[in-house]
């Protein structure tokens, strides 16, 4: 028994990735003086610490070299004292020097600056004519032009050479709606949705295109091709239209070497009649296969005299945007995978259903040239599950979800450009031959790195997972939505505040979500200091939902940066949300003292939420009635003033840690004040609480609201009575269920938390999983035991706030989270139980990546652990059996005693009458 290394020790240090910011790579930069991070891989080498590093600069009229002794490796000031100008390229080097004198590999990067300036734009944003019903879906249109260029020094229209090796084109574009450009007949960039969903009044993303290759000498043709997407289409329910805008517009500027050779303007054509007649985030798309032009942008289609399909007009000139103009952090939506069906259904009324076998985001490529007469019609309609043998599409409610597309022209390669779908099966109508390699999945997603992994021994643990991955995947579409296929696809606040922790291990999230937070902060601005429940914040009568502060949803102002920040280490996104973090507490939570100047409570600081200001509460709990699924049995003002305690004392961390000393001392007093009052309201002197529910007790010992260990010892009894009566399901909604494993974990009931992770019956984790689900579902039931959706509104399958139980799988069953900001040390600590008898997790951090695998030998009587730190890093590792010590990088294995738990499994308490209990746990 004991510990031993694995590796001699010998072999080198290499850096796997040198970054800038949270850029996925260094082009098209939006900072003058970016910070540097660097990456190590998995090494022999023992306990290597960082002692220093250098840093080469080398620029067009400059070389820079750079020592600076420093164990950082991740988010390091740029260290030349000339920042970066607009355009600029600059090819960095990195090398890394440990304690011991050995050096790292030398890593590159080539960094090119944006537009950094507002001035740098001399394009106009350009657009058509006005909608005659700015109210309708509005039409895609095409807008077009030529430009003549020549790279020779003699210019020569006629000179058949291309661009010199030395030339570099960009082009920098961005659109109010949605944009695809081409140049020359050819698709620029790998984007789509373009440029993706912003707060359009505060921020609108532009994209730099790297188009060397797709420019020739002479003649050159540009078009675009913009659709309204989120910045004029239908949003919301019922829905509201132009939120943002009713003119689509485009901005483009070509650059070659830094000198504009075509931009936006007045001389572009708009082409009408293409062949997208609508498409609509909800609705899906309309497509004309017989006005297909594949050479609509190229100089052969201008030569040709205009006809009904490409009939041309002057482009509008349109107000040049007011929000800030920005490359962002955020990586682009993209086509990230490919699913071919898996079978052919035909459905008892005779419909052709193509099954996927994956619930996804995304949209169907068509392989063929489907044959069909001038009229004809291919619909797809598009649905997340079958009820009853049949396209299950009542839970899109006003959604279409349906592509429409007029046979009699080419259709192969067709994939729709302004719209996606949340599906796993896609009904076929118009097309009785169809078969499974006629169409392809594409699925999309905002293309961020992936850094975290998670397996153990249960098979159907793994696929509840899988599902939160997928999940994942379906809503980190530009922005954090609760779903991606009904009318809604919304920013959910409260959603993303309790899955950040499970998101940021399983995918790099630091420029996605820091990106999604600077909206966030905007549009609070706006909103005196109340937080949207939905960022970018979408207006959804006949409550004006974006004016409703709600606890738990407007607390991911002060949460989830908090959460970034353990992730990754920026100080500097939680200085950037600090005025947010004070106004949201400040102002923006509706308080019981707010208008009463003589109350005790306005004497002795700031009170509890206003009884008169709504609250979500605990929603979707199970026991809420189907139509009404805020009302729960957990008083919603014992859930809010919970966590208003909660993110106070959460703020008052955040102060200490920016230096914001007076901030502290008064948050940490209010934290305290508030945290006395909370049990003067609900908790008696024995420890029971108001509201005898799961929720209230595990928010009670989750964020340390009661007073001594007896109130906590009452507190952890009533909740394993609560558990075992209700027979292990989970009784908890949005608010309880990302706390009650860990808060079972904290209070070392992990006998309790096992015997719940693994309930199979309805409403559990597992139930979804045991019919097929291979997303998280919006409900425990969405679906019910008969086949049948269930009957509720909000009934979603594929919405990942339930899967924010990953955080206790990465945490405690494998035993992986940081113990420090930027895992500059972890904490590796497994909690094995249940039938569980192996676990592994990875997460490729800030630093490098982190490793634990556990096994336990039942008949050996010994748990084997291995932990694998990167260089610079170190993990404390905790076991059962007494080991409690910090590694430095390299493997490390573990050998202990192992005794399986006697009491396994926990029992259920039977009531006084009626039948016995099934158990449905998984062994």
């Amino acid at each position: 028994m004991g510990e031993h290394f694995v590796g001699n020790g010998a072999g080198g240090i290499t850096i796997a990735e040198l970054r800038a910011e949270h850029y996925e790579s260094g082009f098209g930069i939006f900072h003058a003086t970016p910070r540097l991070s660097w990456r190590f891989a998995s090494t022999a080498v023992r306990g290597w610490k960082q002692a220093s590093y250098e840093v080469a600069i080398a620029r067009k009229d400059r070389e820079e070299t750079f020592q600076v002794a420093s164990g950082t490796s991740s988010l390091v000031p740029w260290p030349s004292s000339a920042p970066l100008a607009s355009r600029e390229v600059a090819h960095v080097r990195v090398r890394a020097t440990g304690t011991d004198g050995l050096q790292s590999n030398w890593a590159e990067l080539t960094l090119e600056a944006a537009l950094l300036q507002r001035a740098d734009w001399t394009a106009e944003l350009i657009g058509g004519p006005p909608a005659v019903d700015v109210h309708a879906p509005k039409r895609p249109f095409r807008l077009h032009t030529t430009f003549l260029y020549n790279p020779d020094p003699s210019p020569s229209p006629s000179s058949p050479a291309s661009f010199s090796a030395n030339r570099q084109a960009r082009l920098y574009a961005t659109a109010h709606g949605l944009y695809e450009v081409e140049i020359n007949g050819q698709r620029v960039g790998d984007h789509v949705l373009a440029p993706g969903w912003q707060s359009y009044r505060h921020r609108l993303h532009y994209q730099t295109y790297d188009v060397t290759a797709l420019l020739r000498a002479g003649h050159n043709t540009i078009g675009a091709y913009i659709g309204e997407g989120w910045f004029a289409g239908r949003l919301g329910r019922p829905g509201t239209s132009n939120i943002w805008g009713d003119r689509l517009g485009f901005l483009g500027q070509l650059e070659v070497d830094g000198r504009v050779v075509c931009q936006t303007s007045s001389d572009w054509d708009v082409l009408a009649n293409g062949p997208v007649l609508n498409s609509e985030i909800y609705n899906g798309e309309e497509f004309d296969s017989r006005l297909h032009d594949p050479a609509w942008s190229t100089a052969q289609s201008t030569a040709e005299a205009p006809d009904s399909s490409t009939a041309r007009q002057a482009a509008v000139l349109l107000p040049f945007p007011t929000a800030e103009l920005i490359a962002p952090e955020t990586p682009p939506v993209r086509r990230i995978m490919k699913i071919q069906p898996q079978q052919i259904i035909t459905t008892p009324s005779g419909k052709t259903v193509l099954d996927f076998g994956q619930n996804l985001a995304g949209w169907l490529r068509i392989n063929v040239d489907i044959p069909g007469a001038p009229g004809s019609v291919l619909t797809i309609r598009h649905a997340e599950v079958l009820e009853h043998g049949e396209l299950g599409t009542r839970p899109l409610r006003t959604a279409k979800a349906t592509a429409t597309i007029h046979l009699g022209g080419p259709t192969r390669g067709y994939e729709p450009r302004f719209t996606f779908y949340g599906f796993r099966y896609a009904e076929i109508t118009g097309y009785d031959a169809c078969r499974l390699s006629d169409v392809t999945a594409m699925v999309v997603s905002s293309d961020l790195r992936r850094t975290g992994t998670f397996q153990c021994s249960h098979g159907l643990v793994n696929q509840l997972h899988d599902n939160t991955v997928w999940s994942m995947r379906g809503n980190f579409v530009s922005v954090p939505t609760d779903c991606p296929q009904r009318d809604e696809r919304l920013g959910w606040s409260g959603d993303l505040q309790v899955f950040a922790p499970t998101a940021s291990f399983l995918y790099d999230t630091a420029g996605f979500l820091g990106g999604w937070l600077r909206d966030l902060a905007a549009e609070q601005a706006e909103l005196g200091g109340i937080v949207p429940t939905v960022v970018p914040s979408v207006p959804m009568p006949p409550r004006d939902n974006e004016r409703q502060p709600m606890a738990a949803w407007g607390d991911v102002a002060v949460l989830t940066p908090a959460d970034l920040y353990q992730f990754f280490g920026d100080a500097a996104l939680l200085r950037r949300q600090w005025d947010s973090i004070v106004q949201w507490l400040d102002h923006g939570i509706p308080r019981d003292n707010d208008n009463d100047d003589d109350s005790d409570n306005k004497k002795n600081g700031p009170g509890f939420y206003s009884t008169k200001s709504p609250q979500f509460g605990d929603w979707l709990d199970p026991r809420s009635p189907p139509a009404l699924p805020g009302h729960t049995p957990t008083d919603p003002f014992l859930v809010a003033n919970a966590y208003l305690v909660h993110v106070t004392q959460q703020a008052a961390a955040v102060a200490a840690c920016l230096g914001e000393t007076a901030h502290a001392v008064r948050y940490s007093e209010d934290a305290r004040r508030l945290r006395q009052r909370f049990r003067d309201e609900y908790v008696t002197p024995r420890g029971r609480l108001s509201s005898d529910t799961q929720t209230a007790y595990v928010l009670a010992l989750h964020m340390d609201l009661l007073d001594g260990q007896a109130q906590i010892s009452t507190a952890k009894d009533r909740l394993d009575w609560l558990t075992r009566w209700d027979a292990f399901k989970i009784n908890t909604g949005f608010v309880g269920t990302p706390h009650i494993l860990p808060a079972l974990a904290k209070a070392d009931m992990m006998g309790i938390a096992y015997r719940m992770l693994q309930e199979q019956g309805c409403p559990s984790w597992l139930y979804p999983v045991t019919m097929g689900a291979t997303t998280i579902w919006e409900r425990w039931n969405s679906m019910l035991p008969d086949g049948s959706i269930n009957p509720g509104q909000m009934t979603s399958f594929n919405h990942y706030a339930l899967g924010s139980v990953g955080h206790f799988l990465h945490a405690h069953v494998a035993g992986l989270s940081a113990a420090a900001p930027g895992w500059t040390s972890a904490l590796v600590q497994p909690r094995p139980g249940g039938t569980i008898r192996w676990a592994r997790a990875t997460h490729d951090s800030p630093l490098g990546p982190y490793g634990v695998a556990w096994r336990c030998d039942d008949d050996a009587g010994t748990m084997t652990t291995t932990v694998s730190v990167p260089p610079n890093g170190e993990a404390r590792v905790v076991l059962l059996q007494g080991v409690d010590v910090v590694v430095g990088s390299g493997e490390h294995v573990f050998e202990t005693e192992w005794r399986a738990d006697p009491d396994w499994p926990p029992q259920i308490i039977q009531g006084a009458q009626g039948k016995p209990v099934e158990e449905t746990y998984a062994p």
